[in-house]
C-alpha cells in the first residue's frame, strides 16, 4: 500500500541582519521609509542630548562659550554635525512626503517612486548646502 507523503514544506525564514542588508531588495520608497525611521532615531537619541549639552555649556560663561566654539571647529565634530543636518533634512522631507501620502496624494506606484527619489535628492542637496556653510 503506497501513501503519498505530503511534500516537505520549507521552514519559515527568519529575518536577520545579513538578510536585511544583502538578500532583500527594497524598492526606493521602502528605503526612504527606513531612512526616515533611522533619521528620527538619530535626531532623538544621540544628537538631541549632544546639542542640548553643548547649548548648556555655551550659556554657562564666556569661557565655556569659547570652549564650545573651539569644540565645534574640530573636523570630527563637524562631521557629526553634518550627519545631524542630514538626519534633520531627510526627516523633514520624508515627513512631508508621508503627510501627502496620508492625504492620498501620490499613492500610485509611479508617483510614489518619483516622490521618494525627490526626497532623497532634496535632502541631499539641502545637506550639501549646509555642508558648504559649515566647512
Amino acid at each position: 500500500m503506497t501513501t503519498s507523503a505530503p511534500a516537505k514544506r520549507e521552514r519559515p525564514k527568519y529575518l536577520n541582519l545579513p538578510a536585511l542588508l544583502f538578500e532583500i531588495r527594497l524598492p526606493l520608497p521602502g528605503k526612504v521609509s527606513i531612512l526616515h525611521r533611522v533619521s528620527g532615531v538619530l535626531l532623538f537619541f544621540p544628537f538631541a542630548a549632544w546639542l542640548l549639552y553643548a547649548l548648556d555649556r555655551s550659556l554657562t560663561s564666556e569661557q565655556d562659550f569659547a570652549q564650545v566654539q573651539a569644540y565645534l571647529r574640530l573636523p570630527l565634530v563637524k562631521l557629526g554635525l553634518l550627519v545631524f543636518i542630514w538626519a534633520f533634512c531627510h526627516h523633514l522631507c520624508a515627513g512631508v512626503r508621508f503627510l501627502f501620502l496620508d492625504l492620498d496624494k501620490g499613492i500610485d506606484l509611479k508617483a510614489a517612486r518619483v516622490s521618494a527619489a525627490l526626497v532623497l535628492a532634496v535632502s541631499l542637496l539641502m545637506t550639501a548646502f549646509f555642508a558648504v556653510k559649515l566647512w
